[in-house]
């Protein structure tokens, strides 16, 4: 099943990895290989770019970062063509996501000439910009009835589904909140009357989209092969004031 239905998909530039995740997602279906297991993989392929970076391999920092994106995708995909939907994974991919962004930060102000209060502006910028990337697109997934395994509003741990634990999901949950409740807070805070608006247009929904971790990764993995990582930090650190102009213009042109 698809994110959303076929009317109201937009092309989202941080889902170039969607064909490759999907036939990833299709050669394991057969398979004893969970969804669980390609976010471990996911994992490994992020703290291998990590390494790359710090030992100046950054065309294959890069390649391991956009594999990363790949997979990111694919571990949703697998759940999906499997019908094997979890919280459990859910909340995995997005902790594993959150602490591999910190640590991918951290070696890129390694190895660069930033200055830590840059890099820390940046870490927050990166995830605010997907909070409000993720806001927005749930909030679209929901008044669509799309994928409904994420909720816009998260304050108890949700039931468990078929095949997983309620104690795991709990868990999970808890520190999913930890990490993520503050942007959380901040993004409903800024913009608290999104929920109640009309469907999201594409043309809104595709620019909005570079606030994806996929590009993300992409644009970090372009400055690597550049040659340009002294400007990354700082680049993400100012494309954080464009959250400003994406609410703007969902609270004056999107009513």
């Amino acid at each position: 099943m698809p994110k959303l239905p076929k009317e109201y998909a937009f092309f989202d530039l941080s889902d170039y990895g969607r064909i490759p995740a999907r036939i990833i997602a299709e050669s394991l279906k057969s398979t004893n290989i969970t969804p669980i297991h390609v976010t471990i993989w996911f994992i490994i392929s992020g703290l291998i770019a990590i390494y790359c970076m710090l030992i100046g391999h950054y065309i294959f920092a890069a390649l391991f970062l956009i594999l990363k994106s790949i997979l990111d995708a694919a571990d949703g995909e697998l759940a999906r063509v499997k019908h094997k939907p979890s919280y459990t994974g859910r909340y995995f991919d997005s902790i594993s996501d959150l602490i591999l962004n910190f640590l991918i930060v951290v070696t890129i102000w390694f190895i660069s000439d930033t200055n830590i209060y840059v890099a820390l502006m940046a870490f927050l910028g990166i995830q605010l910009q997907g909070t409000l990337y993720n806001y927005y697109y749930v909030i679209l997934r929901t008044n669509v009835k799309g994928d409904n395994t994420s909720q816009v509003f998260e304050e108890e741990a949700p039931v468990a589904l078929k095949g997983e634990q309620q104690r795991h999901v709990d868990i999970l949950f808890n520190i999913y909140k930890l990490l993520y409740g503050s942007f959380d807070r901040i993004v409903y805070t800024i913009d608290r009357e999104a929920p109640k608006s009309s469907i999201f247009p594409k043309w809104f929904m595709t620019p909005l989209s570079v606030f994806g971790l996929g590009f993300q990764l992409l644009m970090i993995s372009i400055f690597l092969v550049a040659g340009l990582k002294d400007i990354i930090l700082p680049f993400f650190a100012i494309l954080t004031l464009l959250i400003f102009v994406f609410v703007g213009i969902r609270k004056y042109a999107i009513t």
